[in-house]
């Protein structure tokens, strides 16, 4: 990309538009367009498509649930993809500078960062768990095999201890009368060697070393792949992104040669058409696509900003949101065999042994990899995975937060000490994760997942929808979109972005009001100062933008507080395309160029004015601008 720019300039381009060009070099760009589709893949699919897709399918009718996922997907989850990707593009800016399209909102980007910090900070603790889980599996017997260890309590009833026929006899009453009082070796090794689980959220214990050491590891690994920012991640990301689908593939093929996985698959598949007509499967199936594709973090809108402008942004949003829900469904096969083979051995139905989050990854699904010969080989595939598509996520959550500073403070000397921004962001990162390697680390963790990325997200969604659609205006922003793609949004879009998709966000907005219920991490509760806690993280990043709203307005020219509104919601004058060369139409400077003059440092502004104003003419409001501009260049 940044080549071709390169050649046009050195080929006579106007001297007064090389400050503008070096500048889009510097911020950088993708290599190539599969790094960025690659890229989003990646922070799309994460650990969610594992172990919390799988669990709501057969929780919500099976099959059944299908088809409200599928519904949810094409009504918001691709629309919401779109508009995030293409309103990051035409600005090529990070989530607080594409704000310039009405400045009065600009705490919505604020508020995204907020997200993306929290998520971030607990991110990489679970990526960290996953690092343990890998590195203890290079071994030739799994620790969590047997119940002979010294964390291990009477309780404990391993599927591998005891000989074969002492294991038959132990029949299937025996086994249910005993299903309450039955811990298995993998869960022991999970609360009580791993976690060394303290009995309070309140009470901390010590900080668990090896966790703290994997902790160490990953943001060492995040910040590596970050060093030069999209340049460097964008050549990682053909590994991280493309090997989760190489090890769930091996995982698949393995899982359905084992006796009892198609019981475990039909648990997952069979549809169960009564449940179609509950609200709560609706409820989480937009939930379920809303947080899966990650909108509202600011990660697509940072992602897209490294796109060149033409970028056909319409049809990477959709392949990536389709690749997101089949990964998911995908992954639901490969979890579901392995739990009907390991039902089938205990003689047990599959749901006693169906579990979501933390539980399906590091106690359900070790449990049954334990049953299979070479077990510590499907263990280290398994965890690698998991590592894989943590990362994924890890890396554009970071660069989210580091592409909004350099963008804001925007000067040459950030520009260029980046990786200093980086490393400074993955230090800090590092340090607030310390608390959730404690022995209570997993209560804050959860509170954190359920709290500081939950409705708060809902909420940014909606206003971000609002703002763009009506204070902005959807004509505004139409134009924009076949100004850069060279074809308007297609109906179907216009429509959801006016009004299904925000009416869709709305829902679930008011479902997770309605099926609110305070946090629980198996028979412990939360107490009441702890949930106030977990509101309070999830008020941070909402509360960003009244504020700023208020602050904008009081700042604004005007006499009356209409006049001062008014003026905080209208788009900047640096709004528009990053480059000048495709600036044209109604971003064509009219009289002098003096619109970009904070943006840039022109030697020679009289010759850009003219020869800006010669290259806009002949294509002023056609949607054909950017191809003559290319070919004056």
């Amino acid at each position: 990309i940044d080549t071709s720019y390169g050649i046009s300039l050195q080929n006579g381009a106007v001297p007064g538009e090389q400050g503008k060009q070096e500048k889009s070099v510097k911020r950088g760009n993708w290599g190539n367009q599969i790094e960025f589709v690659l890229t989003s893949v990646g922070y799309a699919v994460g650990l969610g498509n594992v172990w919390r897709f799988p669990y709501l399918c057969y929780r919500n009718g099976g099959g059944a649930f299908m088809f409200p996922y599928f519904i949810m997907l094409v009504f918001c989850g691709i629309p919401l993809f779109f508009m995030e990707l293409s309103f990051g593009q035409f600005a090529s800016q990070g989530c607080l500078g594409v704000w310039r399209v009405s400045p009065m909102f600009k705490g919505v980007g604020y508020g995204m960062m907020v997200v993306s910090t929290y998520i971030g900070i607990y991110y990489n603790v679970v990526i960290c768990i996953a690092f343990y889980y890998f590195f203890v599996s290079m071994t030739r017997v799994l620790p969590w095999t047997y119940c002979s260890n010294p964390w291990n309590t009477p309780d404990c009833v391993g599927v591998l201890d005891g000989n074969l026929s002492s294991r038959v006899a132990l029949n299937i009453t025996q086994l249910l009368n005993t299903t309450q009082k039955r811990t298995s070796p993998s869960e022991e090794y999970w609360r009580r060697y791993v976690l060394n689980l303290s009995d309070d959220i309140g009470n901390l214990g010590e900080v668990r070393l090896p966790l703290l050491g994997c902790l160490g590891v990953s943001w060492v690994v995040v910040f590596l792949c970050l060093i030069k920012g999209v340049k460097s991640s964008g050549k990682v990301v053909y590994f991280t992104a493309t090997f989760p689908y190489v090890v769930l593939t091996i995982l698949f093929v393995r899982g359905i040669t084992l006796e009892g996985a198609v019981t475990g698959i039909m648990y997952y598949l069979t549809p169960q058409w009564d449940k179609i007509l509950n609200a709560k499967v609706w409820g989480d199936a937009a939930s379920q696509i809303f947080y899966s594709l990650g909108c509202a973090w600011g990660g697509l809108i940072t992602m897209a900003s490294y796109n060149k402008f033409n970028n056909n942004c319409y049809r990477d949003s959709i392949i990536i949101s389709i690749t997101n829900c089949a990964t998911s469904v995908y992954a639901g096969f490969v979890i579901f065999s392995i739990l009907g083979f390991m039902a089938n051995h205990l003689g047990v139905d599959v749901s006693k042994v169906a579990d979501h989050g933390p539980g399906l990854a590091f106690v359900a699904y070790p449990e049954a990899l334990t049953l299979l010969p070479i077990s510590p080989l499907w263990s280290i595939l398994f965890f690698f995975m998991l590592i894989l598509l943590g990362l994924g996520t890890q890396f554009c959550l970071l660069e989210t937060l580091v592409t909004a500073i350099v963008d804001e403070v925007g000067n040459e000397w950030i520009i260029r000490k980046k990786t200093f921004v980086t490393l400074g962001v993955a230090v800090a990162g590092f340090l607030l994760g310390i608390p959730l390697t404690t022995q209570a680390g997993i209560y804050w963790l959860l509170l954190m997942d359920n709290y500081a990325a939950s409705f708060s997200l809902v909420v940014i969604s909606c206003i971000m929808c609002v703002a763009i659609m009506y204070i902005y205006g959807h004509r505004n922003y139409f134009k924009d979109i076949e100004m850069m793609l060279g074809f308007p949004p297609p109906l179907f879009f216009q429509i959801c972005w006016r009004f299904i998709s925000p009416a869709i966000i709305f829902f679930i907005l008011v479902f997770t009001v309605i099926q609110y219920r305070p946090i629980s991490y198996n028979d412990y509760v939360y107490p009441t100062w702890a949930i106030s806690i977990g509101f309070l993280m999830a008020l941070s990043s909402v509360i960003c933008i009244p504020i700023y709203a208020i602050y904008k307005v009081c700042r604004s020219e005007g006499d009356t507080l209409l006049e001062r509104l008014k003026n905080a919601t209208k788009a900047s004058k640096d709004w528009g395309p990053a480059l000048p060369e495709h600036r044209s139409g109604r971003y064509a400077p009219a009289f002098s160029p003096s619109t970009e003059s904070h943006l840039e440092v022109q030697p020679l502004q009289p010759e850009k004015g003219q020869s800006e104003a010669a290259a806009a003419s002949p294509v002023q409001g056609s949607n054909g601008s950017a191809h003559s501009q290319d070919s004056r260049l």
